[in-house]
């Protein structure tokens, strides 16, 4: 179904556009990073199986680069309708339901986004004051924690947007895109 939502889901208002734009390139980010963390794992691995070497601190670089990863991902799953989906329970349900369903799942994802951000942003000061840093490389932890408030703040925002696109969708009882409600793969995954 994402295949389908990749053309769809897209906002065409102009906040939409703006958010959208944001989002993506933020994921993009993450896919380059994700890139980054595959050759550097495959050299490590290279260099262990070949010459018994490997490379300092590589548990630390793929923590930082697997929260770095997922916390871009995170905006632009949510503004393509991909991070609350309950397909399975909701394709046969009428629009209505739908949107409703998809109001509260921004509610929720509303609080916990505010919630993960202010723990953010605490957990971070608190790892600059302690100096907090990795054993094995020496790199300050709390260098990462603004770039996941960032972009924590920025799916705040999405969500606040997938709020009111789904607000004004129960209210016209349409989705605003109508293949949203596309026959999906049933539960045999077949289409």
């Amino acid at each position: 179904m994402s295949d389908v939502l990749e053309g769809s889901a897209r906002p065409t208002d102009k906040v939409g556009r703006v958010l959208y734009k944001l989002a993506a390139g933020l994921a993009l980010f993450g896919s380059f990073v994700i890139g980054a963390m595959a050759v550097v794992i495959a050299i490590n691995v290279t260099g262990r199986a070949a010459f018994n070497v490997s490379l300092t601190g590589i548990i630390d670089l793929i923590e930082l680069g697997t929260g770095t990863a997922v916390f871009a991902f995170l905006p632009y799953c949510q503004l393509m309708r991909e991070n609350v989906i309950v397909d399975f329970i909701l394709t046969k349900a009428p629009t209505r339901a739908k949107t409703i369903c998809d109001a509260f799942g921004s509610v929720i994802f509303i609080a916990l986004g505010v919630l993960i951000t202010m723990q953010l942003r605490q957990g971070g000061m608190d790892m600059y004051r302690y100096k907090e840093s990795f054993t094995t490389i020496g790199f300050p932890r709390w260098i990462s924690f603004p770039y996941a408030v960032l972009c924590m703040s920025l799916l705040v925002v999405v969500c606040v947007y997938t709020l009111g696109r789904s607000i004004a969708e129960t209210r016209a009882n349409k989705f605003f895109d109508e293949s949203l409600n596309a026959p999906g793969p049933d539960m045999h995954g077949q289409h």
